[in-house]
């Protein structure tokens, strides 16, 4: 007697299988009911829970063909005890994406004046900026500014956003910066004398920055005073391989490249 399954569904009609990926922290995954993407930050009892780069939190069931990967469709397993432990965070603060692409650059674009100040933003922000897509850009000085947004162009779709230092309201760099401000370009300052100020100096093993008298270059003068070495580039080497996270920085500092992140990359 021939023998038939109990299944008479056509196999054309059948879903195909799909991988089955483990949960495990730092995965990023969209729930497509939703549209929801986030990182796996918690996997329990039938649930994950997902966190955007906002940091809002969704729990989701784990249900089978849940969730997509890149894309594709896949089903959430809980991961196996004892793997390997992923970081979390990068060093802004943000969910890390391990394994995540760099996103093709934005037409929108950060300028940062100052070589110090750019590869400050570079080591804190960097992976953020990569996965937005946001490219930095290296400003000489503000004089600069008014021909780079001329020839930029912001628009909707191509923002401009700058990261200036010490800006003073009423000085020459403040209306300059005032010009080119519009709805598609913003121009931001930090209140420090230097990038350097910017670093916790409990980062950095001392007390506080000290204070240059009027008429020193500001730079040396910290150097004298701390008993470091006169050699700006070296001291600087030594202030940036202090800083390891967002949690080294000023919140000053801190909330003026948030913002110009979020103005570049707003939709």
């Amino acid at each position: 007697m021939r023998q038939y399954s109990a299944d008479l569904t056509p196999p054309w009609k059948k879903p195909k299988p799909v991988p089955e990926i483990a949960a495990e922290t730092g995965l990023v995954v969209e729930e497509p009911g939703t549209g929801f993407c986030g990182a796996v930050i918690r996997c329990e009892a039938g649930t994950v829970t997902l966190e955007d780069r906002f940091g809002k939190h969704r729990v989701f069931p784990m249900e089978p063909r849940g969730f997509l990967l890149e894309g594709r469709v896949v089903t959430l397993v809980r991961p196996a005890p004892g793997g390997p432990a992923r970081p979390t965070r990068t060093a802004s603060g943000s969910v890390a994406l391990p394994g995540a692409r760099a996103r093709v650059a934005r037409a929108g674009r950060i300028y940062v004046e100052g070589r110090h100040d750019a590869e400050l933003v570079e080591k804190v922000w960097g992976d953020d900026l990569r996965i937005e897509g946001v490219v930095v850009e290296y400003l000489e000085g503000v004089d600069d500014l008014p021909s780079i947004v001329s020839e930029f162009a912001p628009g909707p779709d191509a923002r401009l956003g700058v990261l200036v230092d010490h800006l003073v309201p009423g000085s020459k760099e403040w209306r300059i910066a005032q010009s080119v401000t519009s709805e598609h370009a913003l121009v931001v300052g930090h209140p420090y004398i230097d990038i350097w100020e910017a670093v916790k100096p409990s980062s950095l093993g001392i007390d506080a920055w000290p204070r240059v008298p009027r008429g020193q270059d500001w730079k040396t003068g910290v150097c004298r005073a701390l008993g470091w070495p006169e050699n700006t580039g070296a001291a600087w080497q030594r202030i940036l391989s202090g800083v390891h996270s967002y949690k080294d920085m000023e919140p000053e500092l801190l909330g003026r490249v948030e913002e110009l992140i979020d103005f570049v990359t707003a939709p």
